[in-house]
């Protein structure tokens, strides 16, 4: 999942970016309404993090002028203001939930998984292609009963693939849906990844390499 953080604070903004990267979201950030919106008009995204306090203005009015335009990505409302009126008025502009700093980064998180789940199809708890088993809200995976361990990376381009089991999945469609913009698209962290999995889960090899598109994984022949 890949998320926007917008906040100009210098030591939090990377704070933040680092506590959802760890557990397993791709982010982008901004430090401004004008970076932002430039952001969200070229990328796609499944949550919005707003700071109120921008140095160009109010992040609600770029939330009204998001909603003016037909943008409805969820987006959460994170500021110092949490009296009851600030509230009402973040919703009242089109946010879709408001969390009072300080805060904890697990109640972030989980309201940011929440959000982004909102507008998904719904997720099985399970996905499963041959002997593999993927737990979703756990985050763990198994092969023939054995528990494995794997990264957030790891783990978000296994599920994107079981996601789509049977069909292929371009190298594109896995950078856009598991990393963010720090990323080089140009690079190989696609296939590194998938040479990781590929070795933590061993044979039979269910990850068939497509040259010049992608990958894909089916159970065995």
């Amino acid at each position: 999942m890949r998320v926007l953080l917008v906040e100009d604070d210098r030591e939090l903004r990377p704070a933040i970016a680092a506590g959802l990267r760890s557990a397993g979201f791709a982010v982008d950030d901004a430090a401004s309404r004008a970076e932002a919106d430039f952001k969200i008009s070229v990328n796609s995204y499944d949550c919005v993090i707003a700071d109120r306090g921008l140095p160009d203005g109010d992040a609600l009015g770029l939330i009204r002028m998001w909603r003016g335009a037909g943008r409805t990505v969820p987006v959460l409302v994170l500021t110092a203001r949490a009296a009851v009126g600030d509230r009402v008025s973040g919703f009242e502009h089109g946010a879709d939930d408001y969390l009072g700093k300080p805060f904890a980064m697990t109640e972030l998180i989980a309201r940011v998984r929440a959000l982004c789940r909102r507008d998904q199809p719904p997720r099985l708890p399970e996905l499963k292609v041959a002997d593999i088993v993927l737990d979703v809200p756990t985050h763990r995976v198994r092969r023939a009963g054995v528990l494995l361990a794997f990264t957030a990376k790891e783990f978000a381009v296994l599920e994107a693939l079981m996601l789509r089991a049977g069909d292929a999945v371009t190298r594109s469609e896995l950078l856009e849906r598991c990393w963010d913009e720090m990323s080089e698209p140009a690079s190989n962290v696609v296939d590194v990844v998938i040479r990781h999995l590929r070795r933590k889960l061993g044979p039979p090899d269910l990850i068939e390499s497509l040259r010049g598109v992608g990958y894909r994984i089916h159970g065995p022949s």
